[in-house]
């Protein structure tokens, strides 16, 4: 199967590590922090860097002043833009690909969480459990999808993630088939957003179960759904058993678990929940952890699953072959919607 990918010569840092022309860095933050980490790492010399123009206020990074794009055409006729941190709005990824006119584009994409990166010798170390969790997919799409999210992760070409998204209405429409009747799990459920999704696709629902340790965000979610019937939000982060972990709570999405937060308390949907239909996580790369804890609902409820595949970088090989450990008569699929780099590439799960 290693034909499928790209070979070690095309991947991104190899490259990078024989580029002549000015490698720039388009953004700041964390994703700039980790990619200039590797970039030191492997004597890749970054030449500037640079922020959308409304961000730039005569600040430094990391010992650069960062400059705005108008700064950076003025002074360099061809350079490698490296892009540094996430972009879903259209507006947005029409200034990415206009930039990509001028100049090489690529996306790094680093693993949100634990330690490894997506490149070639991960690939090889793994190739087995790859071929087996593509021999898992329930069609053909999701093998697209899943060869172009690898080959993205290696590259850091953006055309690659184009070619593969689909859009979340054919999620609903054609795997995941919701119900009025349904008993749905919320696992990371932010200030309701995908509560409100759910409730857009359906005519009604049995229950809704909600977990969301993020004191800012449980605010939020109440205040959003915490009036619905039947509608149980929990301060709790989702794992495998009840515990005390800690956790960064940063008032957003990105909220996770964190040697530097504060505790709270851990559960299992096993133990919170009799029963479910359709569970949702994100939960920001405890997915394996939050299966775990829902094995007994798996077992016996067949519930169907909407899982986040991209917070670490074995996620999407693992997380399927885990699932299908825990139910062989899963169809799983994944599928890549609009984002880049390769955030919102989820599986997505259900018996036929």
């Amino acid at each position: 199967m290693l034909n499928k990918f790209a070979s070690r010569e095309n991947t991104l840092f190899e490259r990078l590590e024989r580029e002549s022309r000015p490698i720039i860095i388009y953004g700041m933050g964390n994703g700039a922090d980790k990619i200039m980490d590797i970039c030191e790492s492997r004597r890749i010399k970054i030449t500037d860097i640079f922020a959308s123009d409304e961000f730039v206020r005569g600040h430094s990074f990391r010992g650069y002043k960062v400059k705005t794009y108008s700064q950076i055409t003025e002074q360099y006729k061809d350079a490698v833009i490296l892009l540094a941190f996430a972009v879903f709005q259209d507006e947005l990824i029409d200034r990415i690909y206009n930039i990509a006119k001028r100049y090489t584009l690529l996306i790094p994409d680093v693993p949100l969480f634990g330690a490894g990166l997506f490149d070639y010798d991960f690939l090889c170390a793994n190739i087995d459990s790859i071929e087996k969790a593509y021999d898992l997919l329930a069609d053909e799409q999701s093998k697209k999808a899943f060869v172009g999210v690898i080959n993205f992760r290696l590259t850091g070409d953006p055309l690659l993630l184009k070619e593969c998204e689909t859009d979340r209405a054919e999620v609903f429409s054609n795997i995941l088939k919701l119900k009025c009747n349904e008993q749905y799990v919320d696992l990371g459920a932010y200030d309701g957003d995908t509560i409100k999704e759910f409730l857009s696709l359906t005519n009604g629902y049995e229950s809704i179960t909600a977990f969301e340790p993020d004191v800012k965000n449980m605010k939020k979610l109440q205040k959003n759904v915490g009036s619905l019937p039947n509608c149980t939000l929990y301060p709790y982060a989702s794992w495998s058993c009840a515990c005390e972990k800690t956790f960064s709570g940063k008032g957003g999405r990105m909220s996770s678990y964190n040697n530097d937060g504060f505790t709270v308390q851990a559960q299992s949907v096993d133990n919170v929940c009799t029963a479910a239909t359709y569970i949702k996580m994100d939960v920001e790369g405890a997915e394996y952890e939050t299966l775990s804890g829902c094995k007994r609902i798996i077992e016996e409820c067949r519930p169907k699953l909407a899982v986040s595949a991209y917070h670490r970088a074995g996620d999407i090989f693992t997380l399927p072959l885990f699932i299908h450990s825990l139910c062989p008569s899963y169809k799983i699929y994944l599928r890549h919607h609009k984002y880049y780099p390769s955030w919102e590439t989820n599986l997505y799960c259900a018996e036929s």
